[in-house]
């Protein structure tokens, strides 16, 4: 299987399976001598952590990160930093129901189809359970990035939309409430949302947005590997996402292109930021922010026709413990895979002067 790692100079490769002994990855390209606050790193796990409150997956992982390699007296020696995450509370037998079944939306059949083999318990590397071996990745390289600032948040859950502009916000409010919206009243309504949504034994989608505040100018190349297409694909290799836009986005196409441009001030900042902080597929010094669209979790407490693998037509209804709403979980996933592309252009850049 090809695609277990991101990045080019800070590259990580994830390892493991949901429902396995541990996941893992290694980080390599890491400089030596950062100095790593490894409580931080903690932190960043038991905010991305199941069974963190009443509105997400019931699932007990404690998720402590243990370090094999790479680190010695909390400094970064320069060599690959090895991990790992142990699975502890695993229930592989909710899932022997679907062993001949393949789950509507999941990964199920194309697995099969691509491999030939299929890991039921939980979509095995399919599983978003992987994703936290980014977090961990994400986590030192926010300290290797120091004064860039990324803050994603809760947008949006189904129909409710946080219209507000992200300098209207208080970030300090979104670790204060389980949905991770930086809107206090409109959490509460979030919140109530899922609650309901979850007692209907269904699920609902929803938007994360990021800022990325602080970002040096120079960071991203102009053909190919453009900051804004990074960044994309970036978020596009989270489980379930649907959408990913930035700066003015789709709502920017309804505009003219005197009211788009952003126009220069003396010292070459701009006076709005229509571009969301890249021209060219390179930052421009102002705040880099996007969206994220999430689709809602696969797995129902409903009944649902689907097929076995034999193509016959079956019913089934979902078992176990599940996010009725993926969102606030995501919330640092999404820093942590902002963070990985910025480190991998800010070392580039780095080089590049050598």
């Amino acid at each position: 299987m090809a695609g277990n790692s991101f990045g080019n100079i800070f590259k990580l490769t994830t390892f493991g399976e949901s429902h396995g002994e541990a996941i893992g990855g290694i980080i390599d390209g890491c400089p030596a001598g950062l100095s790593l606050d490894l409580e931080a790193i903690q932190k960043e796990m038991t905010r991305r952590k199941p069974g963190q409150s009443a509105i997400v997956t019931q699932r007990k992982e404690e998720d402590e990160v243990k370090f094999l390699s790479g680190i010695f007296e909390g400094t970064t020696t320069g060599t690959p930093i090895g991990f790992i995450i142990e699975n502890t509370d695993q229930k592989s037998k909710d899932y022997s129901h679907i062993k001949e079944t393949y789950r509507p939306s999941h990964a199920d059949l194309t697995y099969d189809k691509k491999y030939g083999i299929r890991d039921f318990r939980g979509g095995g590397r399919s599983s978003a359970r992987e994703t936290a071996c980014r977090v961990v990745a994400g986590a030192i390289a926010k300290q290797l990035l120091k004064d860039i600032r990324i803050t994603a948040y809760v947008s949006g859950v189904g129909e409710l939309m946080l219209e507000k502009h992200y300098s209207k916000l208080d970030f300090k409010t979104i670790e204060n409430n389980p949905v991770r919206c930086a809107d206090p009243e409109m959490a509460d309504m979030m919140e109530a949302l899922i609650r309901n949504i979850r007692k209907q034994g269904d699920t609902v989608g929803g938007v994360v947005s990021c800022v990325i505040e602080n970002v040096p100018v120079g960071l991203g190349e102009p053909v190919f590997d453009k900051l804004h297409a990074q960044l994309g694909k970036a978020m596009l290799s989270i489980n379930a996402v649907k959408g990913f836009e930035f700066g003015s986005g789709f709502k920017g196409t309804r505009l003219r292109g005197s009211e788009h441009n952003d126009l220069f001030n003396e010292d070459g900042s701009t006076k709005t930021n229509n571009s969301g902080g890249v021209q060219g597929g390179i930052s421009n010094g102002q705040d880099i922010y996007f969206n994220v669209a999430f689709k809602p979790v696969a797995t129902l407490m409903q009944k649902q026709q689907t097929i076995n693998k034999d193509g016959q037509t079956i019913e089934m209804q979902g078992k176990g413990r599940h996010d009725p709403c993926v969102v606030p979980r995501a919330v640092p996933i999404v820093e942590a895979m902002a963070a990985l592309v910025l480190a991998d252009f800010w070392l580039l850049n780095k080089l590049s002067k050598l």
